[in-house]
């Protein structure tokens, strides 16, 4: 895909449309097997083309019904069809697979791809941990939809396991020894942001406001803990929905699990999972994230300041309205050093990580954030909410970039705002106070 930052994340030549996910999964051995039907189109003449994938064992593979030739290259599964694919015919093919999937170690030390916890699993892919449980086209530019069916056998008490993932529930199947839930998303999603739960839960359901499904799984080891997320998770997609523009999926809901050492959050489409019980902030955060990087998702890894530093600013806009800082104290902590997650901001632009393990650092997050709010100074609040709102709607389900932000800021306000962006964003060092 060419991404500078992970250069060997993604495929080119064809364009994914639809991933069907069928996976058996037993918690007590941690082994799946999993069949993934994939329908893509291609955007050039095909005698080959690759799918990401780590550590797991092909065991077959079709494309167009017929047998494919199949070799290993690192996290590369080289395809070749029996007959070439032309370009822009839509093809699918099918691959099966199975084994112990991963859980890797990233360049910034957390763990991500499937991560056994004390009572199933979860699987979590930013930025690379996907492709450890199916494979496919594994960079946030090439967004499909999803069906995702899940079998797991039940315990040695005879009872279920829940089995949450993105989107909406379909079908629940109690098959006498085993379990199985389909689950659907409707709404293309980077395959990053796809993720299966399998435990123990508490599930609760609701409704927003605005007729939304909510759907909620507590592991009841987070129960007292995180017993108002239900209650809170609403309330802030009917705020964000307010300044942001229409939700843009089709539900919502959260997954808060009980993972010691996990030590973060996940923005995971239509239900954000939460090692622990989260408190306000991270919510809002985490929900934020529906709109900016899961909606409108980053086109490269080094446009994640898009997402990241929009969900942060969220936090600031709704401590702000609840009784807390104001905006223009929060910026000023940052700028001082004396909020706690100001440390590091200056490490680097925001918009140029210089490196895959720096992506998820401080200054793509906190020094984001202050760039959001030099805009919103020099604009206008109309104008600025304007624009975030005609960047959700316009982008929506797509991928945008920084360039593209930065144009829309400058049409939507009139204003030339080079300088702006050359100091907060792009500058290489800490801005004198002005």
């Amino acid at each position: 895909m060419g991404d500078r930052l992970f250069p060997t994340l993604g495929n080119g030549g064809y364009d994914v449309v639809h991933y069907g996910l069928t996976l058996d999964y037993v918690p007590e051995t941690n082994r799946l097997k999993g069949t993934a039907v994939i329908t893509a189109r291609a955007t050039q003449d095909l005698s080959r083309f690759d799918l990401d994938l780590s550590g797991l064992r092909v065991r077959t593979a079709t494309v167009q019904g017929a047998k494919a030739q199949v070799a290993r290259r690192d996290d590369e599964v080289l395809v070749t069809p029996a007959k070439a694919v032309g370009n822009g015919d839509v093809f699918k093919t099918v691959v099966t697979y199975d084994g112990i999937p991963r859980t890797l170690k990233g360049d910034d030390g957390g763990l991500e791809g499937w991560i056994e916890t004390d009572d199933g699993s979860t699987a979590l892919g930013e930025p690379t941990g996907s492709m450890t449980w199916f494979p496919g086209n594994h960079h946030p530019s090439d967004k499909a939809t999803y069906d995702m069916t899940v079998t797991v056998p039940k315990d040695e008490d005879g009872d279920p396991y829940d089995v949450v993932s993105n989107g909406r529930l379909i079908t629940e199947k109690d098959k006498g020894e085993t379990v199985t839930r389909h689950w659907r998303t409707d709404e293309p999603m980077a395959s990053y942001l796809a993720h299966v739960s399998v435990g123990y839960f508490e599930i609760h359901k609701g409704w927003t406001d605005d007729d939304l499904p909510v759907y909620v799984a507590i592991d009841p080891d987070e129960s007292d803990a995180a017993a108002d997320v239900p209650d809170v998770l609403p309330r802030i997609v009917d705020w964000a929905s307010e300044r942001f523009g229409p939700y843009p999926f089709s539900s919502t809901g959260a997954v808060v699990d009980h993972l010691p050492g996990l030590d973060y959050a996940l923005e995971t489409q239509t239900k954000p999972y939460f090692d622990e019980a989260p408190d306000e902030a991270l919510i809002v955060h985490e929900l934020a994230h529906q709109w900016f990087g899961n909606s409108v998702t980053p086109r490269r890894w080094k446009d994640m300041w898009l997402s990241e530093g929009l969900a942060t600013y969220a936090e600031w806009l709704w401590e702000e309205g609840h009784g807390g800082r104001s905006t223009d104290e929060i910026f000023e902590d940052f700028y001082d050093g004396t909020d706690d997650e100001s440390k590091g901001i200056w490490a680097f632009p925001p918009a140029d990580p210089p490196s895959a393990g720096r992506v998820s650092d401080p200054p793509v997050y906190g020094r984001g954030a202050m760039v959001m709010h030099k805009v919103r100074n020099a604009v206008g609040d109309k104008t600025f909410f304007g624009i975030l709102r005609t960047w959700t709607r316009e982008h929506r389900y797509g991928n945008a970039d920084t360039r593209q932000f930065i144009a829309l800021c400058e049409e939507k306000s009139g204003k030339d705002l080079t300088g702006l962006f050359g100091t907060w964003l792009f500058g290489e060092r800490k801005p004198p106070r002005m």
